[in-house]
């Protein structure tokens, strides 16, 4: 507890510079990050990261020094030309994407790597802890490295906010921005010096390495808790933010442990975290939803046959045997008594003898679905015109998911038929 009030304190510069610079690099390259993760580009991040090594290396062997400054225009030159690379690839060869950026990556990487090792046998003093930058040095963030870092993530920040519903348009449908007369190609050009300028801040904490990670990342865990792209991009600053300051802390607490690459495992559990318990698209609340439609589809499966026999003999509320039912269709003997206990518990059959028969709400939801399959078998047959022998399988799936408001156009558009095709009746 003392240790988080004394790192809270902010009492040592070299503790703000370090977390004030994680917290702003982690969560401007999470805001730029979203769009390129809607348009399904991750990949062209870590073609980024790796792609700015060599333009570190010739920022600092024209200028002698280690200046942020220069580093990032250095960077940024080189990020950009290996994007405008992959995209001249892409559209004027038979290469596909991923194929060109495998390509580039390696070949800027190899490059940046030979003109690292030339500089560390050159003999220049200035190059020590050049290097860093290909695994990351968020520890070694000083004041003016935190002014250049800073006023370069507020630029990111500001223009995305200042652009927002165009970058949204383009990230999901470039065709439509285009109809409407926006400048695709500009604002294409724009995200991409965005996602060079996210990616050339982003590298003094994390690397070269780890840098696509802090991009795409906090993007995908925020996608599983909304669908708002406002809210998205929102909620992937603040998990930036918060791996970038719990990155820190670590640090802090524990000197030796390095400050990027927990950045990057601090947002990776989140966004694992993110993936098994957000409410609607976690794989656990999936798996949930997915069981009950299958409790559903059983239960109405269920009531159905009990009709289709009631049909047979002309007694729709006639108690039936587990051995009826399941001669009429095959059901799991332990799933159909699961389900009977739970139709039974919510009121629409009732158990005499060991048998089982309707209840007027059972008899009413099981007509229900017998309706809804033979309509839609009539209006696959009319005007799908699919042949009756085969709109049984289809029918059996969409009686299921058929709403109240389509169910009345279906009615109205068959004009209240009585027999479906296969001459069976259609129960009102």
């Amino acid at each position: 507890m003392e240790t988080l009030q004394e790192f809270f304190s902010f009492s040592d510069p070299s503790i703000i510079a370090v977390t004030v610079g994680a917290v702003l690099l982690s969560a401007s390259s999470a805001v730029v990050g979203t769009f390129t993760f809607l348009k399904k580009k991750a990949l062209v991040g870590d073609a980024v990261a790796h792609s700015v090594l060599p333009g570190i290396c010739l920022a600092f062997i024209l200028s002698g020094t280690k200046n942020p400054l220069w580093l990032i225009i250095g960077a940024f030159v080189t990020g950009w030309l290996s994007l405008v690379i992959i995209d001249n690839i892409t559209l004027k060869t038979k290469i596909k994407e991923d194929t060109a950026i495998a390509l580039i990556l390696s070949v800027f990487f190899g490059i940046g790597i030979l003109l690292l090792t030339h500089i560390q046998h050159s003999g220049n003093a200035a190059q020590t802890g050049l290097d860093s930058f290909l695994f990351g040095k968020a520890a070694a963030l000083v004041g003016k490295d935190l002014q250049v870092f800073g006023i370069v993530a507020i630029v990111l920040l500001v223009t995305v906010a200042l652009f927002f519903k165009e970058l949204k348009l383009i990230a999901f449908d470039a065709s439509y921005a285009k109809a409407l007369g926006l400048p695709v190609k500009g604002m294409d050009l724009l995200l991409t010096s965005l996602t060079v300028l996210a990616v050339v801040t982003g590298i003094q904490a994390v690397g070269v390495v780890l840098m696509a990670a802090m991009l795409i990342t906090p993007a995908a865990a925020a996608r599983f808790w909304t669908n708002d792209v406002r809210i998205m991009t929102v909620l992937a600053a603040i998990m930036g933010g918060v791996s970038g300051l719990s990155g820190a802390y670590v640090s802090y607490v524990a000197p030796a442990m390095p400050t990027g690459p927990w950045i990057v495992m601090i947002i990776s559990a989140i966004a694992l975290t993110s993936f098994f318990i957000a409410p609607k698209r976690g794989i656990i609340s999936r798996g949930v939803q997915q069981r009950r439609l299958q409790r559903m589809i059983m239960d109405e499966n269920l009531l159905k046959e009990l009709y289709h026999l009631g049909e047979k003999d002309a007694d729709i509320y006639k108690a039936r045997s587990i051995e009826e039912i399941v001669e009429e269709r095959f059901f799991p003997k332990d799933r159909l008594r699961s389900s009977l206990r739970r139709l039974r518990r919510e009121g629409f059959i009732t158990k005499e003898n060991g048998h089982w028969r309707y209840t007027e709400a059972g008899r009413q939801k099981g007509q229900r679905v017998v309706k809804l399959h033979r309509l839609w078998e009539l209006y696959l047959s009319k005007y799908m015109k699919i042949d009756p022998d085969h709109v049984h399988e289809d029918a059996e799936t969409i009686e299921h998911i058929i709403t109240p408001e389509l169910e009345k156009r279906l009615e109205k558009m068959l004009e209240y038929p009585e027999v479906d095709p296969h001459e069976e009746k259609i129960p009102y």
